[in-house]
């Protein structure tokens, strides 16, 4: 197995907007193509069941 010690990034489309996925050693993060701000995602959260929690903090965090 490749070790992910470095970013991967890729470009997606969901729907009909472009999004950028980084995967990093710390976890994802999903950019709407050209903006800077995103959903960011730790692996610790993610296996730790806190994701959904996480998300909805940063979701509330961005809407102040």
């Amino acid at each position: 197995m490749t070790p992910l010690d470095k970013p991967l990034k890729r470009e997606l489309t969901i729907g009909e907007v472009a999004y950028t996925l980084v995967l990093d050693p710390d976890g994802l993060k999903l950019t709407e193509k050209g903006r800077r701000r995103g959903v960011e995602l730790r692996w610790k959260d993610l296996v730790s069941g806190d994701a959904a929690l996480a998300t909805a903090l940063q979701a509330s965090l961005r809407a102040n």
